[in-house]
């Protein structure tokens, strides 16, 4: 029998409660927005820019955004420590979803705040 003994090391708990954490924030932004658009008389552009006009809803989007894309780089990288197994394709894959998700996040920057 082996007797696995965990000295310090967290065997992807960090991970996991990362994955529970930005699946929250993610559920409670989707339910605002769904709430919004159901209690709300007219869904059009200046109702919308109304919405984002806010500091607080603009701030709330960019938390949503920063949780998806850590939702995503921890999904990602997962499935591609598990099937990929050469190491150098292995490697190019997570540098490749690493640039797009910073470029995403640079995007999501400049469509929120204007920059």
């Amino acid at each position: 029998m082996v007797n696995r003994v965990v000295t310090g090391a967290h065997y992807g708990l960090r991970d996991w409660i990362m994955q529970r954490v930005t699946a929250l924030v993610m559920v409670t932004y989707v339910l605002f927005i769904a709430g919004w658009l159901l209690l709300g008389s007219s869904v059009d552009y200046d109702a919308w820019t109304g919405l984002f006009a806010n500091n607080v809803v603009r701030s709330f989007s960019l938390l949503f955004l920063l949780a998806l894309y850590c939702h995503a780089w921890i999904g990602m990288r997962d499935v591609v420590m598990d099937y990929i197994k050469v190491a150098h394709l292995r490697l190019a894959l997570h540098v490749a979803v690493i640039l797009a998700l910073i470029m995403y996040l640079i995007w999501s920057v400049q469509i929120l705040w204007g920059f």
